[in-house]
């Protein structure tokens, strides 16, 4: 039986890291249907985000979290959720921002500064990151990556992949977006012990 440092799982987001990825099972072969799928996945990028953002702003409860100022966006913002549309220049600067994160997954390599940006996706949707105004709640930051693990699910199946091939890239993203809920959900618990 293996020995984890439970407290080291909190402080250490390396060690955090490596033992979800090791537990889920995410490794080399992973990463490597991952990268296979870029250039499948990459042209389908702006769709996927337009259909996200479709998605966001079907319900008030997700779309309200867009009238605040974005950390980094330095235009005007809307005045009300009302006034709000898709095709705002804070949004253009907001889909920009959901494409590079996609595209990432698909190029990057999983090392530190990966485990580090994915960490960091979950960070800037509380205060404690980007925009003191902006607090995502957790229930819709779960149905968000719900929204995105299906979108990744119709995107693959949809590639006309061997099927070998296809299980192995399904089963990888499965296992990435696993990692990425708890990388976002862990800033959720401490603004909650915060409290």
């Amino acid at each position: 039986m293996q020995h984890i440092d439970e407290p080291k799982l909190e402080e250490d987001l390396a060690y955090r890291f490596g033992y979800l990825a090791e537990f889920i099972g995410f490794g080399e072969d992973d990463v490597a249907a991952v990268h296979g799928a870029a250039p499948a996945v990459a042209p389908l990028v702006p769709s996927l985000v337009d259909a996200v953002y479709e998605k966001l702003f079907s319900y008030d409860a997700t779309k309200r979290h867009f009238v605040p100022r974005q950390h980094g966006y330095e235009g005007d913002v809307p005045p009300s959720i009302e006034e709000l549309t898709v095709d705002h220049p804070m949004i253009a600067f907001r889909k920009q921002h959901l494409g590079r994160y996609l595209q990432t997954l698909v190029t990057k390599p999983y090392d530190g500064k990966m485990a580090e940006y994915l960490d960091m996706v979950g960070k800037i949707h509380t205060p404690k990151a980007g925009s003191q105004q902006l607090h995502v709640p957790l229930v819709q930051m779960n149905a968000l990556m719900g929204f995105v693990a299906d979108a990744f699910v119709a995107t693959i199946t949809g590639l006309g992949l061997d099927r070998e091939t296809e299980v192995r890239t399904l089963r990888a993203f499965n296992k990435l977006l696993w990692i990425q809920n708890d990388l976002i959900t862990r800033h959720y618990q401490n603004l909650e012990q915060d409290r």
